[in-house]
């Protein structure tokens, strides 16, 4: 991709190259729950730490007071996109440091929100992409409920009408669920992901990257970068020029690597902030 000068696209910095876009997954990449946070040094000596999210009155994602400076840094000098299996409403919850992006997207590519306004000729696109290619939602959410005991489920959701998910208790789940569940999702054009207490059902071509490479198109990016933690993200990491994974997550788990694609030194919230430094010193 060339990265000459030109004046700044739809949604890029003023007064930079040819934009960068800067995609970054969420949940244990940026922002981490109280018991995601993995610090491993003595309380008084942990970090400072922003809330990024409330959730029924209460503080439910965090990251560190040096992350939210280098988020706001990149921001301005990156069209920062954050990129989210989250639906909607979950995402409207995040405040990250700084103006709100303009472009996001949601549910795991499901939704371009621009200017916090859900593009419809992309959902429609997206629409049009599942139904050739993929069993309809309703035949996968019905195999979840059967294969869900109740005693390790706690919930099933079905999210924007694209995918769903099970909320469970991982240590009780059979041992080679996930194993089993993952062939059968493949033969009707299906993944699964577990991330954290969730385990996904997703349409193999709704993804984070097809929604990327939408904005660039949109922005005339030179470059792509990226960070993300799990099996959804791998997709997003390929399709970057550069990228950076967390040294904890799925992707960790199973030890997937790639060529362009860095892993921090350290786990947890601290993960969160090395990346952000690395998004900033790489788009700089």
């Amino acid at each position: 991709m060339s990265d000459t000068t030109s004046d700044a696209a739809d949604g890029g910095p003023v007064g930079y190259a040819t934009p960068v876009v800067a995609a970054c997954d969420l949940d244990r990449t940026l922002i981490f729950s109280a018991r995601a946070l993995g610090l491993r040094v003595p309380d008084a000596e942990a970090p400072s730490m922003l809330v990024a999210e409330v959730y029924h009155g209460e503080p439910l994602s965090f990251l560190t007071a040096e992350a939210g400076r280098l988020l706001q840094e990149l921001a301005a000098a990156a069209v920062l996109v954050p990129t989210t299996t989250r639906t909607r409403d979950q995402y409207a919850r995040v405040r990250l440091p700084g103006p709100q992006p303009h472009y996001a997207v949601c549910a795991n590519g499901g939704h371009l929100l621009v200017d916090g306004r859900p593009d419809e000729d992309w959902r429609r696109q997206v629409d049009a992409a599942l139904a050739a290619a993929c069993a309809p939602l309703e035949t996968i959410t019905e195999h979840l409920r059967k294969v869900s005991d109740p005693r390790w489920t706690r919930k099933l959701r079905i999210a924007e009408d694209l995918f769903c998910y099970a909320v469970v208790q991982r240590d009780e789940m059979p041992v080679g669920l996930v194993s089993e569940l993952t062939m059968w999702a493949e033969t009707q054009g299906w993944t699964v992901s577990l991330q954290g207490r969730k385990l996904y059902l997703v349409p193999r071509p709704l993804t984070k990257s097809a929604a990327i490479v939408e904005v660039v198109q949109r922005v005339g990016a030179g470059r792509v970068l990226a960070a993300g933690d799990s099996l959804l993200d791998a997709e997003l990491l390929e399709l970057a020029d550069a990228g950076v994974r967390p040294a904890h997550g799925e992707l960790h788990d199973q030890g997937w690597n790639a060529p362009h694609v860095g892993v921090t030194r350290s786990s947890g919230v601290m993960a969160g902030e090395e990346i952000t430094r690395w998004l900033l010193d790489l788009v700089r």
